[in-house]
């Protein structure tokens, strides 16, 4: 994809001198990540393109442009891009987002709404793309490919299969085809996915990858079949190997799990890193308020060791790369003129963020009007659940008393969502599995919130962190059922009952009294109030979350909603049971 200019010939008579520029910023150190070098220049726009950067004879700006900028010897990098986001996870709306992260210097994303295609299927990709347009920074769009996730271990709101590819590819701001998470189906050669690829190929989209833990020949399966991006690199060995296979790696530092330490320790010692890119994946937005969007992405590898200069082409060119955008990612002639100003390459806090050669921030305030604008999706329920009762959420084993075996998922670390099935004799009262001698134990229950489906799962999970009470989500990557942690069945009932009036979101129970609804009525996903209202909303649910025992980890917040993602090694529940991901299969809850 290539960013055309409304007039090539004016740009032209721009770049030559023979019109005016509209802009020219004079007095910086260049940042050139095509070259790695920084030097003085001046640089010149012309209707939203740079038009020439002059480094040889500067001083004459204003004969050659309308308006000038003294960049008072500041750095100029271009302007920072996302190479994978979700926006519904910061639980904000397009716009709402928009304005959040603008000032940090985020002039582009590439974004995944896969979160809001399980929800409200090819409606909710739509309500993205219309609710970004004309906004100061650009939203880019790769069309989910894995909707539901993994087909036969989940059910979500939607399907997407070629025809919804086909269909969505015709949006304006489309790219690519988002992170191909049914990664053994195309290891494999599955139809499904085979076929997806093979739409989005025909439209030219890029192809985005998710291979947590691929390897060896397994790897190169995957890469064979056409995915050649993953942002779910955990360790150094598994980054080392993926980029020396040609895969572009996306270090990721998200509100949920921080990869960009390991990632760089992996592959530090390489010559070239032009398959290395900066993401944020998840980041809500208290996180992007008080420490940043993917600026902080980049401090982070700059702090771990990364050359500033390195680091910040990873962040911009370097993504633009993978993503297939020829002109977008540096600051030279013809390319889009989104470029920051900062004082400091390793903080990276931009006094001025220009969009289309406009400025659109300045010292942390967003100048660019963003209207408020409503849209019929916001208003709309997406939560549609049953009737229930405190039996739906209560299991009963094959023995009425004493000790039976049982499947249950284990996570081993606070900070990482991957977890085990293990076998474990549990005791059983009445008819009932009791889990009150032992704090660490907890019941788990999905259930599916969309209409004509009105399955619920039961399970046991070990370690997730909780001591006591019931904490609910609608937020439950990727098909984001109703998902609920518990030791009691009334409690479980009190939670859901609450998300099922507020539309979705995220509740905290402890003694029977509700701490804390955190309302997210936009497909169960998202609030309509602005990031700063958000954030201290979050924060009140963030303590809802340590006083049910959630004090071990960084982000509380987002403990619960990748419990249920049945693409992350090896054990998750939905809404069909425990599910064995790298088996694709469903594992009774009861041993046979």
């Amino acid at each position: 994809m290539k960013i055309q200019p409304r007039d090539k010939r004016a740009l032209l008579r721009a770049a030559l001198g023979e019109i005016k520029s509209d802009l020219a910023i004079k007095n910086v150190q260049l940042v050139n990540v095509i070259t790695g070098e920084i030097y003085p220049a001046s640089v010149y726009v012309y209707d939203g393109f740079i038009s020439h950067v002059e480094y040889k004879e500067p001083g004459r700006e204003e004969q050659f442009a309308k308006e000038v900028v003294d960049g008072q010897g500041k750095y100029l990098i271009p302007g920072l891009i996302d190479a994978h986001e979700h926006i519904e996870s910061s639980m904000m709306t397009p716009r709402n987002f928009a304005k959040a992260v603008i000032p940090k210097g985020t002039t582009t994303v590439i974004t995944d709404p896969h979160e809001i295609g399980n929800v409200w299927g090819i409606e909710g990709v739509r309500y993205m793309h219309e609710a970004s347009e004309g906004l100061p920074m650009r939203q880019l769009i790769d069309i989910p490919s894995c909707v539901p996730a993994v087909p036969g271990l989940e059910h979500a709101g939607a399907e997407f299969g070629p025809a919804q590819i086909e269909e969505l590819a015709k949006l304006e701001r489309v790219v690519g085809l988002a992170e191909v998470m049914d990664y053994l189906d195309v290891i494999h050669g599955g139809d499904r996915m085979m076929d997806i690829i093979r739409t989005a190929e025909e439209h030219g989209l890029y192809l985005q990858g998710h291979a947590p833990f691929v390897e060896g020949r397994m790897l190169s399966a995957y890469l064979c079949g056409g995915p050649n991006t993953c942002h779910e690199s955990r360790t150094a060995e598994e980054a080392l190997e993926k980029m020396r296979s040609g895969m572009r790696v996306d270090a990721r530092d998200s509100s949920i799990t921080k990869n960009v330490e390991a990632i760089w320790s992996g592959v530090k010692d390489f010559r070239f890193f032009d398959n290395f890119c900066l993401c944020t994946d998840d980041r809500e937005a208290d996180d992007i308020l008080h420490n940043g969007h993917i600026n902080d992405v980049v401090r982070a590898a700059i702090r771990y060791g990364m050359e500033p200069v390195a680091a910040i082409k990873s962040a911009t060119l370097n993504s633009a790369r993978e993503a297939g955008l020829q002109n977008l990612g540096a600051v030279a002639p013809g390319y889009a003129a989104d470029m920051l100003l900062v004082d400091d390459l390793r903080e990276l806090r931009p006094s001025h963020v220009f969009y289309a050669g406009k400025l659109v921030a300045q010292e942390g305030r967003l100048l660019a009007e963003i209207e408020d604008k409503s849209y019929p999706l916001e208003s709309a329920n997406s939560v549609h659940v049953r009737k229930l009762a405190a039996e739906d959420f209560t299991i009963h084993p094959p023995v009425s008393q004493g000790k039976v075996k049982v499947n249950l998922m284990k996570y081993y670390d606070m900070n990482l969502s991957t977890t085990d099935i293990v076998c474990e004799e549990v005791w059983v009262k009445d008819g009932r599995i009791d889990i009150s001698g032992d704090q660490d134990l907890k019941f788990v229950a999905v259930v599916n919130r969309y209409e004509g489906n009105d399955n619920i799962a039961l399970g046991l999970v070990r370690g997730f962190g909780t001591k006591t009470g019931a904490l609910a989500s609608t937020v439950s990557h990727d098909s984001h059922n109703l998902t609920i942690v518990y030791d009691n069945p009334e409690e479980a009932l009190i939670a859901a009952e609450e998300l099922a009036r507020t539309g979705g979101g995220m509740c905290a129970v402890k003694e029977g009294k509700i701490l804390h609804t955190l309302a997210l009525p936009l497909a169960g996903l998202m609030s309509l109030k602005p990031a700063e209202e958000l954030a201290e909303d979050s924060a009140v649910m963030k303590d809802a979350n340590r006083a049910l025992g959630l004090t071990n980890m960084e982000n509380p917040l987002l403990r619960i909603v990748t419990l249920a993602l049945p693409v992350i090694p090896d054990a998750k529940m939905s809404d069909m049971g425990l599910v064995q991901v790298t088996a694709k299969r469903i594992v009774p809850l009861f041993p046979e």
